[in-house]
């Protein structure tokens, strides 16, 4: 059985003796491996031991239990249904009308869907993990395809300062979308060992941000700081686990946005939020989670955790939900990661930004969008929608006195 994040065996690990034919498969998304200066860097990290990149709480990268309960559960007729939505996902048309005037508030947020997302601070655009590809897969034939088409095609995003990438599995690494950008003037931040994918697909090195946990670099004004996850890595075939997972802080004169990747829950999210924090908004993984893979991805109310730890634990800033609603990565029903989100956050008395794919909006605004729009093409739980009806956004300073929960 494959990597947990992606059950249809995209991500699955092969022993090195591939046969002529796996061979004849590697198409060049799979990318390349560290080699030279940028191995002996890897080798020299503090998070490199026995040969592999290190969680820094220990976690089970492969799925608990026997492939053949995943399978009943993964494959059972009354569940398939509710994995997909059951009306056309609704997309806001985003246009460059939408992002040419600059966000009043100085940061402006565009969930594009998934964990991608346009972030303009502080005079500045930066693009989180771009995925425009039809399919989050080696193979333009096979794998997860998108639920809902991308909000806008990438040439019509307009130019981004940097393109953050937090790892290199294939629902956040796309390769059509990095080489469309690669032939643009942006800079790429990426986690150490993410390079050698990059450079092989015609990013020039000297364009590459290439950072270990806790190391940060400068962009037009900016701090983007790779902090520390808990997950791992991997493009199939071989997998040595030698490029890095993170997450990312970017601090900015005026704005500070917290950006998770994918990670499983674990303590230093509150050490990230005492470091760089607190957030004005944070973009939290909190889809394709699993009982099968309990370490790796966060569930929902874990997410409202996180976020809460990040900012000191009170429930300040706004949380925008990430890694949902585009690609059918896992056993859960389609639009319970909104569901949970919307009820821990409520409970934590934690504003949450709910846009649809491609609505733009500012984390300070009195009009963050936070209706649960999911549920007029979702295919309803037994007994119906819980009552988790939106309620008037906190104030700052309601922020600062709010139970948290």
């Amino acid at each position: 059985m494959g990597r947990p994040e992606q059950p249809c065996f995209w991500r699955c690990a092969v022993s090195r003796s591939l046969s002529p034919l796996l061979r004849s498969l590697r198409t060049p998304a799979f990318g390349a491996d560290p080699a030279g200066d940028r191995l002996a860097r890897i080798r020299r990290s503090p998070n490199f031991a026995d040969g592999s990149f290190q969680n820094p709480v220990g976690a089970r990268t492969r799925p608990s239990g026997s492939a053949l309960e995943f399978a009943k559960v993964y494959f059972r007729r009354e569940e398939r249904s509710r994995r997909v939505p059951a009306g056309h996902v609704p997309v806001h048309a985003t246009t460059l009308a939408d992002l040419a005037k600059p966000p009043a508030s100085g940061l402006r947020l565009t969930w594009m869907g998934h964990s991608s997302v346009l972030v303009e601070i502080d005079g500045r655009r930066l693009l989180f993990d771009p995925v425009w590809g039809e399919r989050c897969s080696p193979f333009a034939f096979a794998g997860p395809k998108r639920l809902h088409p991308a909000p806008l095609p990438l040439a019509a995003l307009g130019p981004v300062d940097a393109v953050v990438i937090s790892h290199d599995h294939y629902d956040h690494l796309d390769l059509p979308s990095i080489k469309a950008l690669a032939g643009t003037d942006t800079v790429f931040a990426v986690p150490l060992g993410v390079g050698a994918h990059l450079e092989h697909w015609g990013v020039p090195a000297d364009r590459l941000r290439e950072l270990d946990w806790h190391e940060s670099t400068a962009v037009g004004g900016l701090t983007l700081t790779a902090t520390p996850a808990r997950h791992f890595c991997g493009r199939g075939l071989r997998n040595q686990q030698h490029t890095l997972w993170a997450s990312w802080s970017v601090a900015g004169p005026e704005h500070r946005v917290f950006h998770s990747g994918d990670t499983g829950y674990f303590p230093g999210f509150a050490d990230i939020g005492a470091a760089h924090g607190p957030f004005d908004a944070t973009m939290i993984q909190i889809g394709a989670y699993s009982e099968f893979w309990p370490d790796i991805h966060m569930r929902p109310e874990e997410g409202v955790r996180a976020h809460l730890d990040l900012q000191g634990g009170r429930p300040h800033g706004v949380l925008l939900p990430i890694h949902w609603g585009t690609f059918n990565l896992a056993p859960h029903a389609w639009s319970e990661p909104g569901e949970g989100t919307l009820a821990a956050a409520r409970a934590a008395g934690a504003p949450v930004a709910l846009p649809i794919p491609g609505e733009p909006f500012e984390p300070a605004s009195e009009a963050v969008p936070d209706a649960p729009w999911w549920r007029e093409i979702a295919v309803a739980p037994a007994g119906g929608w819980s009552d988790h009806a939106p309620g008037p956004a906190l104030g700052a300073a309601d922020q600062e006195t709010a139970p948290v929960g």
